[in-house]
């Protein structure tokens, strides 16, 4: 997911979107005419701004339904390839750790190179691996398949964005257009369970990765087609603090995944700890005293914009770390096949949706402050009750019901946050504010299904496996909410 879903960086649409430089040329034709006649250049056709909306969608959709399609797939998947709780948790997170690590990179490379070409090269990797993936004979192939994917989604998406901010200058228009792309993002998160438990309830795992293909090869065709090239802009890379980032992210990953199996105490574990610590000291460091910083370092002196990006990490590591739990839940626990399964957590993700018209109404007049501390409340009150009513004899009506509470408050949730972060940032940093909260959100997501998957582990599965996980649901939801009050300061 996801997300969770500006220039040259991105946050899914409901999450806020930043701002950017614009360069825009329009063509005005004039032609001769009566005297004391306006003549005024042609307006845009809308059946050309839907194609640029659609080209530059399908990215974006594309990604989104993968990940939601791997939260029903996941069970098919170990079952097929044999795969341990550990292996499992790589072909899920080894997406999101490549796509967290690269995100800000990715970001800089669409400035220096272009954001068109960067677009097409995501596009294009994201689609060669989603052929590795159908046609991967074991769990190291697929995953290595996955982290790929992570790379072309981080190149692809940032860029999305950025190009279709450039697209529609004009802000009425945008405005508009945002709406719709909102629309488009939250209903294939939405659909991505049922879409992916229907793929592979009848033509199996495989057809997960086969449906990229068609979607890939027609964005490729139609971006050349319809998308205006923007000028690329000098920009510099921070190497060795991205270099250090994947490295601190890539150890923790390591020990979080591996723990659970091969002991806390192994030495490949502890080591990997602290290889983590290690890098992730080196990267403090780096941040401090480079004249490019990867994230914005005197930003982060602002409480409120520290407390979003806090909250950030904790909410997605809440959100996707449950839905990987319910996934599994649904199918191991309560033995349903992976087309029920996926008809079964459209209450926990539908609802969202409503939760983001609910704050574009309302938000403003409680302010962001309130309203997240209120969703985020309402969200943990959800998995506590499920923590404590959870057990074999529990109606599948009562678990939905209280499914759609708590993810009715993330749908509040996430538009919030974003607007305390842009509050914090302001129009000057407010694409690399949106960024650096993207980018901690991704990685909260990675070590929310890490971690998930090791609680699982460690209980045994089952309903006792899934309640405990829920119970670390609610206790970083209730942790979100206390950062969220008090550190954010009320004009936000």
């Amino acid at each position: 997911m996801i997300a969770e879903k500006g220039a040259p960086h991105v946050t899914a649409p409901d999450h806020g979107t930043a701002t950017h430089d614009q360069a825009h040329d329009q063509a005005h034709g004039q032609t001769r005419s009566r005297p004391r006649t306006q003549t005024l250049a042609p307006p845009r056709a809308p059946s050309r701004d839907g194609l640029q909306l659609l080209v530059l969608a399908l990215g974006f959709v594309m990604a989104s339904l993968d990940t939601g399609i791997m939260n029903v797939a996941a069970n098919e998947l170990r079952a097929r390839l044999g795969l341990t709780m550990s292996g499992l948790t790589w072909v899920v997170d080894g997406y999101v750790l490549a796509f967290a690590a690269l995100l800000l990179l990715a970001g800089s490379l669409a400035k220096r190179f272009g954001a068109r070409r960067i677009y097409l090269i995501g596009l294009a990797v994201f689609t060669a691996a989603s052929l590795l993936g159908a046609l991967a004979p074991n769990g190291g192939v697929l995953v290595a398949a996955r982290f790929v994917q992570g790379v072309g989604a981080a190149l692809f998406m940032p860029s999305s964005l950025s190009l279709l901010m450039h697209a529609f200058p004009e802000p009425a228009r945008r405005a508009k257009i945002l709406g719709i792309w909102s629309a488009v993002v939250s209903t294939s998160v939405g659909l991505a369970p049922t879409i992916g438990g229907v793929l592979v309830g009848t033509l199996g795992w495989r057809s997960i990765f086969l449906v990229n293909l068609p979607i890939g090869l027609a964005g490729l065709l139609l971006t050349r087609r319809f998308i205006v090239a923007v000028p690329a802009r000098g920009s510099a890379l921070g190497g060795s603090g991205h270099v250090l980032g994947l490295l601190a992210l890539g150890a923790l990953s390591y020990a979080l995944i591996e723990g659970p199996g091969m002991g806390w105490s192994a030495p490949f574990v502890l080591g990997a700890f602290t290889v983590a610590a290690v890098a992730l000291a080196g990267f403090v460091v780096r941040e401090r005293a480079a004249r490019t910083p990867v994230l914005p370092v005197s930003l982060f002196a602002d409480r409120s914009f520290a407390a979003a990006n806090v909250v950030g990490f904790l909410f997605n590591f809440a959100f996707y770390g449950a839905l990987f739990v319910l996934g599994l839940f649904l199918q191991t626990a309560r033995g349903a096949s992976p087309v029920t399964a996926g008809l079964q957590m459209l209450p926990a993700v539908l609802v969202i949706p409503f939760g983001n018209v609910l704050y574009a109404r309302f938000g403003l007049r409680v302010g962001n402050r309130t309203a997240l501390t209120a969703s985020l409340a309402l969200s943990a009150v959800g998995y506590v009750l499920l923590f404590l009513l959870l057990a074999p004899g529990l109606p599948y009506w009562v678990l939905a019901v209280v499914l759609a509470c708590a993810n009715f408050g993330s749908g509040i949730s996430s538009p919030a946050m974003t607007g305390v972060l842009m509050a914090a940032a302001g129009r000057e940093h407010a694409d690399i504010g949106s960024a650096t909260l993207n980018a901690n959100r991704q990685i909260g997501s990675l070590v929310g299904i890490a971690g998930m998957g090791a609680v699982l582990t460690g209980a045994g599965g089952g309903y006792q496996g899934a309640a405990y996980a829920f119970a670390l649901t609610a206790a970083a939801l209730v942790a979100a909410a206390v950062v969220g009050r008090l550190g954010i300061r009320t004009r936000a």
